[in-house]
């Protein structure tokens, strides 16, 4: 795909983690994409879509012939998913900071309407920069929404970074926390299927550029 090579490595650093979301852990189809208890996966790293946009179509979710104009003033495709146009998007993202704190609202009301979905969100450590974020991690543990993971995609992008690393970030507020690498899919795997009783961070480190 091309048309976004700005964004190209925002896309290329996720690729496994949804591939291995969608192909082994998320219990949603295009045929339950509407069903109450279906998992709800969040891309709040919204502003490189193409990998998302791939895995969706190799899913089911989307033809795989709109990826061929995608960005195109008619195709439903753009640089950032559109949850009205993308069959199978939750939400509209890619302005950073949004996909967390909508993601711990997500799983609070799957918690009040007795769903048995669970909500994932993938984030960008970048991301993590953004205020909205710092709230979003310490409510979440306060009010222990054990059904909400999130993936934080480590590719060295941050500017300030945390003191200790990501994982302490999330685990000093009461998160469950697990470090992997990124590309590896039987370690994103084991993590994204460990059991928890809290909220879950699981931060996925992947080397600039490869």
């Amino acid at each position: 795909m091309t048309g976004d090579e700005k964004h190209e490595w925002a896309a290329a650093s996720t690729i496994d983690v949804l591939w291995v979301l969608y192909d082994k852990v998320l219990n949603v189809t295009p045929a339950t994409a509407d069903d109450p208890d279906r998992d709800r996966f969040l891309l709040s790293k919204g502003h490189g879509p193409m990998a998302y946009y791939a895995v969706l179509a190799e899913k089911g979710f989307i033809d795989e012939s709109t990826l061929d104009d995608w960005t195109s003033w008619d195709s439903p495709l753009g640089q950032h998913p559109d949850r009205v146009l993308v069959r199978g998007a939750e939400i509209s993202s890619g302005s950073l900071g949004h996909g967390l704190p909508i993601a711990v609202g997500t799983a609070i009301g799957q918690r009040i309407a007795g769903s048995r979905g669970r909500t994932f969100v993938l984030v960008g450590d970048g991301e993590l920069d953004e205020g909205s974020n710092h709230e979003a991690i310490a409510v979440a543990a306060r009010l222990k929404v054990a059904n909400l993971t999130a993936i934080v995609i480590d590719n060295q992008s941050a500017m300030y970074g945390w003191p200790g690393g990501i994982a302490r970030r999330f685990a000093v507020e009461g998160w469950q926390t697990a470090e992997i690498d990124g590309r590896d899919h039987e370690a994103v795997f084991t993590a994204l299927t460990a059991p928890h009783d809290r909220p879950y961070a699981v931060v996925a480190k992947i080397e600039k550029g490869n």
